[in-house]
């Protein structure tokens, strides 16, 4: 496969995940410029230089440029929120999908409570598909912390989506 395929491939392979968290770091509006910004960056590169670590290279770099955004817009809101719209599939109920979604909700909304490293872990592991030596990388943490910031986000996400359960049942 020549350099060009090989630019499209990544692309295609990552650039919706790119996107997604890009626009937890920085912002929607923000998010596809610096997803460009990288996949420029890419372009840029010598394959040989990072084919073989390519996910944990594109994070470090979108997250660099994401943050480099909020720094140039001084103290910018970075907790917006980005709406994924799906396209529906006719094979699913409908009522099953509404409380998959309010339960994705849920989790999403207890997700903005984590400590910041919490979240971006979580998001590098569930959203970016990342090891979690892929994860250390990007963070610049070591991978024993990496799993520590995330078996303890994911305790806290169960704690606390067991409270609101039962919270909703002693309420109805």
């Amino acid at each position: 496969m020549n350099d060009r395929e090989w630019i499209r491939e990544v692309l295609a392979r990552f650039e919706p995940r790119l996107l997604l968290y890009a626009a937890k770091v920085c912002g929607a509006e923000r998010a596809r410029d610096v997803v460009q910004e990288t996949f420029l960056e890419l372009c840029a590169t010598e394959r040989r230089a990072v084919e073989d670590r390519i996910a944990p290279w594109l994070f470090t770099v979108c997250r660099n440029k994401a943050l480099d955004a909020l720094r140039k817009e001084n103290g910018m809101d970075a907790t917006n929120d980005v709406s994924v719209v799906e396209p529906a599939d006719p094979a699913v109920d409908p009522a099953r999908s509404l409380a998959q979604g309010e339960e994705h909700a849920r989790v999403l909304e207890l997700m903005t409570k984590l400590p910041r490293k919490q979240q971006e872990a979580l998001r590098l592991k569930f959203q970016g598909g990342l090891s979690y030596k892929e994860i250390a990388d990007v963070m610049g943490e070591t991978v024993g912390n990496v799993g520590f910031l995330i078996h303890v986000a994911l305790k806290a996400l169960r704690e606390r989506m067991t409270g609101v359960d039962v919270e909703r049942k002693v309420a109805s």
